[in-house]
């Protein structure tokens, strides 16, 4: 029973920081067709950028934090506005194969700025034990699980409410009817990508902060495209469902069979989805007529 409480704990926190990240892929999909396929390089050069400021800069926390987000956001307009932008109306194969450039190109420029190849930040949350029924959880998996939780809600919030928000979803519905409205989609997709590359630095902070900062994040980011796949593309409900059971899937198939075949459970799980629920649990089912 202890290590039933155990795995499923340790998977809802871990999922709920995959979830975050997944989100990222979520918002520019919905907003702008794109599949972003360097999500997991954001999540790497944003967690260097924190590490190059807390620790190499020797920042206090809030000013390095501040700084990480001020960077998130300049380079979510700079991929839009340089990379993204010239490439409008061109077929969709295209903007995949710049996304996948992008990750290139990001993760050699990681490599390039910090050679060390791993890195650890100041511990941010209690390193104490609590304990839940009769297991031993650690606090930072708890702190990483309500921090995305509480991201998630201000998200929902902000694309129900905000006039920006609003206009964000109505672009996903139909472009053509929003440019009609003289609305400017092209900062519609310029705030997309700013918000994808917020929650990718947020949720490679979390994750940074609980084990190290090292190429297996971009691994991360690929586990995250399962979340995508199983919840639905367009999806945040989904992102929000799916995190978790890809993160208790995953705890528990390491727990029972080990490390190497954890690593393969979210890509066995995005196999099995596509076979049988190809638009996933909460996505919206497309008829195209040709």
């Amino acid at each position: 029973m202890e290590m039933l409480i155990q795995n499923i704990v340790t998977g809802l926190t871990t999922g709920m920081i995959y979830a975050l990240i997944a989100l990222g892929f979520a918002l520019i999909w919905k907003s702008s067709g794109v599949a972003n396929l360097a999500l997991g390089q954001l999540v790497l050069i944003s967690s260097w950028f924190t590490y190059g400021m807390l620790v190499q800069l020797k920042m206090p926390f809030l000013i390095g934090m501040l700084l990480t987000i001020v960077f998130a956001i300049l380079l979510g307009w700079l991929i839009e506005r340089l990379a993204l932008r010239p490439l409008i109306g061109q077929p969709i194969l295209s903007l995949i194969a710049v996304t996948l450039g992008l990750a290139y190109f990001l993760e050699g420029l990681t490599a390039f700025i910090w050679p060390q190849g791993q890195g650890y930040l100041p511990k941010a949350f209690p390193q104490d034990s609590i304990q839940i029924g009769t297991a031993t959880v650690q606090q930072e998996l708890l702190w990483g699980a309500v921090i995305s939780l509480l991201l998630f809600i201000l998200l929902s919030l902000f694309f129900k409410y905000h006039k920006m928000g609003i206009a964000m979803r109505a672009t996903a519905d139909d472009q053509l009817a929003i440019q009609a409205c003289a609305v400017p989609v092209n900062r519609i997709f310029s705030m997309s990508w700013i918000f994808a590359c917020i929650v990718a630095a947020t949720g490679g902070i979390l994750i940074s902060s609980i084990a190290a900062i090292n190429y297996g994040l971009v691994e991360t980011g690929f586990k995250s495209f399962s979340v995508v796949i199983l919840g639905g593309m367009e999806s945040f409900l989904g992102c929000i469902v799916a995190g978790p059971i890809i993160g208790i899937c995953e705890t528990f198939g390491g727990s029972l069979f080990g490390s190497s075949v954890k690593e393969l459970i979210p890509f066995l799980i995005i196999m099995i989805v596509i076979m049988f629920k190809p638009f996933g649990l909460f996505g919206e089912e497309r008829i195209e007529r040709i």
